[in-house]
């Protein structure tokens, strides 16, 4: 909420929720973040499992443009050592990574940010 006692994080998983990202932004106070679900994207947009797609990295930037336009936070939901340093520089600032995946990507990702 608007006084930050509570996170609240929406989900992108179409292109239909990221054309309304900019009204829902507008309209609706106390988002904290904005969080792409690239699978449930990429499966529509016809590239299942295909993150790097330029196609779906075209309606990802979407969001980060949109999200940064209205000062929102974005996130992106599959961190790991191999994409971090691309993730970081797209301008992404909510890092989620499987647990599997999780130690080498944070330990770049805070010598990229120069916190290691």
């Amino acid at each position: 909420n608007p006084k930050g006692e509570v996170f609240v994080i929406l989900m992108m998983e179409d292109t239909r929720g990221i054309e309304a990202l900019p009204v829902i932004l507008q309209k609706v106070p106390g988002i904290g973040a904005i969080l792409i679900g690239e699978g449930d994207l990429s499966q529509e947009l016809g590239y299942p499992r295909q993150y790097e797609h330029p196609e779906v990295l075209k309606w990802m930037a979407r969001v980060v443009e949109t999200c940064k336009r209205h000062n929102v936070v974005v996130g992106h939901p599959h961190v790991d050592a191999n994409n971090v340093e691309r993730i970081l520089g797209e301008g992404y600032r909510f890092l989620m990574a499987a647990p599997v995946r999780s130690y080498a990507a944070l330990e770049k990702g805070l010598k990229l940010a120069g916190r290691s």
